[in-house]
């Protein structure tokens, strides 16, 4: 496997990164991608109880993944003194081979939502919270929801953001509703980091969010429902829709202070955006695995011959290889930004990769569903399944719009700059017809020539 590593992180990755990510690789094939299915036998024989037990067979795979030192590498060296030592560059590796799996991110502990909650603490928690909270999630005793998103407002703005938090005391006062609050169905989720209005009449829009820890038992906290993706339910995972009604919530439970929402958000979303972006990647190249099998298997002869005689399914193989390679090299670019200039100084490329991976592999998924004809929209392969999780991170930690959006504003920064650069060079050129007495007659009245 470390022989393989793309061109544009060689010399980049350590020899203990290459170590770590041939064992990742072989625990994801030999270990996760076969308990796949026996976890997702395992909720659905709880029935109606699937809510209040997880499946027991990702708790054998964490105690193997520990014994193969495989956990939470996810927190970058130089970031966090709780990293074990791995950069978001050789993290990105080891994640796109997580990604091929249901159950493996959460076997290394280095699962959604926890990951960027662990970071959130780990970044700007202070020494108590980090040790009631992070402690036991660094360890994988419990899990964690993050509640951002509502029902009632375009949650893709967060200045729209209205749960209500008042100061009583040596206490905050939570009202409001949240959804999508991913992980909040899991019976193992204690804490909930939420985000919310602390200061809705201060005029720096920016400054008017906070966000504090709220124990998933505090009372007033109520799951109303568990949402659906695309017909499934994620269980024991979830995604609720959670309603507060007078939640008190001590003070000290503040992260960083009031009025500092944005900058913590901001902060958790950069790197996590990369995390998807390579899981997905996995995704996209398990998806053209299914592919391939499908289209040589011997007894799919449509009109006479394989599929893989016909040339159209050929043309999908190659696109796929080829948008599959082109988004890894973007997402190894970002990581690869971050590791040298934190996730500030990596804003365009994480939106790049945030932006063009789930599109990407969306199109590989719906080439290899297209493959399989029927069985490639039932239970019988994981296809749909990863289809349905993978077109939520369109709208995920901010939709693709707003990232475009930005985006375009910031290139077209460049305008003025690069007009002024091309009359110039028009202007230069016209000198050089005249020198060599060359006609302009050819170019038109309309040319900037």
């Amino acid at each position: 496997m470390s022989d393989k590593i793309p061109i544009i992180a060689t010399g980049r990755v350590s020899e203990h990164a290459k170590k770590t990510l041939d064992i990742v690789k072989r625990f994801v094939e030999e270990r996760c991608i076969p308990a796949d299915p026996v976890f997702s036998a395992q909720i659905d024989q709880g029935g109606a109880d699937r809510w209040d037990h997880h499946p027991s067979v990702i708790d054998d795979l964490k105690t193997e993944a520990k014994k193969l030192g495989l956990w939470n590498m996810f927190l970058a060296k130089g970031h966090y003194k709780e990293s074990p030592g791995f950069t978001n560059l050789e993290y990105g590796l080891m994640a796109e081979q997580l990604g091929k799996s249901r159950t493996a991110s959460e076997a290394v502990n280095c699962a959604a939502p926890d990951t960027g909650n662990m970071e959130v603490l780990a970044k700007y928690g202070n020494e108590a919270q980090k040790k009631q909270w992070l402690q036991p999630l660094l360890d994988g005793h419990i899990r964690s929801a993050f509640l951002m998103t509502e029902p009632d407002v375009a949650s893709s703005d967060a200045t729209n953001i209205q749960l209500g938090m008042k100061k009583d005391g040596n206490d905050w006062i939570l009202n409001g509703q949240k959804w999508w609050s991913s992980g909040a169905g899991d019976p193992r989720c204690k804490i909930y980091i939420v985000m919310g209005k602390s200061d809705p009449g201060n005029k720096d829009p920016y400054k008017q969010q906070s966000v504090i820890l709220v124990p998933a038992d505090t009372p007033g906290i109520k799951i109303e429902r568990m949402l659906s993706v695309y017909g499934y339910d994620d269980a024991p995972h979830g995604h609720g829709h959670i309603s507060f009604k007078n939640v008190r919530v001590p003070a000290s439970n503040m992260v960083l202070g009031p009025g500092r929402g944005f900058e913590i958000i901001q902060g958790r979303l950069g790197p996590g955006r990369i995390h998807h972006a390579m899981r997905t990647i996995g995704a996209a190249e398990k998806a053209l695995d299914w592919m391939l099998m499908r289209i040589n298997d011997p007894k799919k002869t449509p009109f006479g011959k394989q599929l893989k005689e016909h040339g159209v399914i050929l043309e999908w193989v190659a696109k796929s290889r080829i948008e599959i390679d082109a988004a890894r090299l973007v997402v190894l670019n970002a990581a690869i930004k971050i590791d040298e200039l934190g996730a500030k100084g990596a804003l365009k490329e994480i939106a790049e990769a945030k932006v063009l991976v789930p599109q990407m592999a969306l199109t590989v998924i719906d080439r290899a569903v297209q493959s399989f004809g029927g069985a490639g929209v039932c239970q019988d392969t994981p296809l749909a399944n990863m289809w349905a999780q993978i077109r939520t991170l369109r709208l995920a930690d901010g939709p693709d719009e707003v990232h475009l959006q930005q985006m375009g504003k910031n290139e077209n920064k460049r305008g003025q700059e690069v007009t002024a650069n091309i009359l110039k060079q028009a202007e230069t050129t016209k000198q050089m017809f005249a020198k060599y007495n060359v006609s302009l007659a050819h170019i038109g009245p309309k040319s900037k020539l």
